[in-house]
């Protein structure tokens, strides 16, 4: 028997009728009355008597029916299922992020996310690239945000926004006054530098080459938060990503572009051989949404992070 007999086989069981049948499943009497005979001819036992109108079930037909309506709640159970997708249930997200995308951009993305899947579980961590290759390469996680190119045979990345560098220094410093800052205007600050083995030391080690007005560093950090937190606390001035500089409380910091200073590419990257769930497309979508609000013009608090164009 196919589905569609089982359903007509139950209707019958359910309505007595052929009449009672045809009214459940909404299609004519002729139809029900040839499927049932089928069914019969095909089983090669008689599930009903016929008499006055009505079908009175053989105890082959109660013996089929009681496993009929196991299939049936096997179905409905399916049905649930599928419907349930839709709100998330039954899958999970796990999610890498650069830690500068990890302070706005990607939990904004996160929160809405949850929101539109109520039923979906999310994990969030920050990651480094060296631990997001391991962890997306192994299945240990689905996808990842990264703030620098990553390369390699089993990943593949899509770009969805950019990020620059910027100049943070305490609210209230005189850098505040211009809308844009020159490796000039640093040059008679205090700076707060990267180490020059991270990926933030080497980028800007290679810009500020080319500019000669930079003063050295007193003190070297290896992390923008860090960078942050001692400029608000007065210790000079640091060269950051913009999207850790506009993550901070404008009351206690302030950030200014660097005019002329490169931008840099923002990507998703996942497993190549994973196909991604309907999950992960969603957060795709808001975080790259994200990136496009970062774009528009902050009034007053200096450029944001800009969104790749195709």
């Amino acid at each position: 028997m196919n589905l569609r007999q089982i359903e007509v086989f139950r209707a019958v069981m359910l309505a007595g009728s052929v009449t009672g049948a045809a009214r459940l499943l909404r299609v004519s009497q002729p139809g029900i009355s040839r499927m049932l005979s089928h069914v019969e001819l095909q089983l090669g036992v008689r599930l009903f008597e016929r008499g006055k109108g009505r079908l009175r079930p053989t105890p082959e037909a109660r013996a089929l029916y009681r496993e009929v309506e196991q299939v049936y709640r096997g179905v409905q159970r399916i049905d649930a299922c599928a419907g349930a997708l839709k709100g998330g249930a039954h899958l999970s997200l796990r999610v890498l992020a650069s830690p500068s995308t990890a302070l706005e951009v990607v939990p904004r993305a996160v929160s809405q996310l949850a929101l539109q899947f109520p039923q979906a579980r999310i994990y969030m961590e920050t990651a480094l690239v060296r631990d997001m290759v391991s962890q997306l390469v192994n299945n240990e996680a689905d996808i990842a945000v990264s703030t620098l190119a990553i390369e390699h045979a089993l990943l593949v990345s899509q770009p969805i926004g950019r990020w620059s560098l910027t100049c943070v220094f305490p609210a209230g410093h005189a850098l505040a006054a211009r809308r844009s800052v020159t490796p000039r205007d640093i040059a008679g600050e205090r700076l707060i530098s990267f180490s020059s083995d991270t990926p933030q030391g080497r980028l800007i080690s290679d810009w500020r080459r080319q500019h000669a007005a930079l003063p050295l560093s007193q003190i070297e950090v290896r992390a923008g938060q860090v960078a942050c937190s001692l400029a608000a606390c007065g210790a000079g001035v640091a060269i950051v990503d913009d999207l850790t500089a506009r993550a901070w409380p404008t009351d206690r910091l302030g950030f200014r572009p660097i005019a002329g200073s490169p931008t840099f590419e923002v990507f998703v990257v996942r497993n190549e051989g994973a196909p991604s769930s309907l999950l992960a497309r969603a957060f795709v979508e808001k975080v790259t949404a994200g990136f496009r609000e970062l774009a528009r013009p902050a009034g007053g608090r200096g450029r944001r992070a800009t969104v790749a164009r195709p």
